[in-house]
């Protein structure tokens, strides 16, 4: 396996547990265990965003175009108006 192809598949991996922390953690009454779920999902972020960066510094993963500042506006207004 080729480093983009692990870097990629430990991205994914990594996303993929972000995403199911929030059900989690939303469903754990135990407050001890709560809080420990919670550091877990901090800590996978930060590896995340590690990771990502240095994916994106050795071209492996290429963003979408960032939003023009009209298009910011336009979602937080939308978001707020909830």
């Amino acid at each position: 396996m080729q480093e983009k192809e692990m870097i990629n598949d430990y991205l994914a991996g990594l996303n993929a547990s972000l995403a199911g922390y929030g059900g989690i953690i939303a469903q754990t009454e135990n407050e001890e265990l709560r809080q420990t779920i919670q550091l877990m999902r901090n800590q996978d972020e930060i590896r995340q965003y590690a990771l990502f960066k240095k994916a994106k510094e050795k071209g492996y993963y290429i963003p979408a175009q960032q939003a023009t500042e009209t298009e910011v506006t336009k979602v937080k207004n939308e978001l707020s108006q909830g």
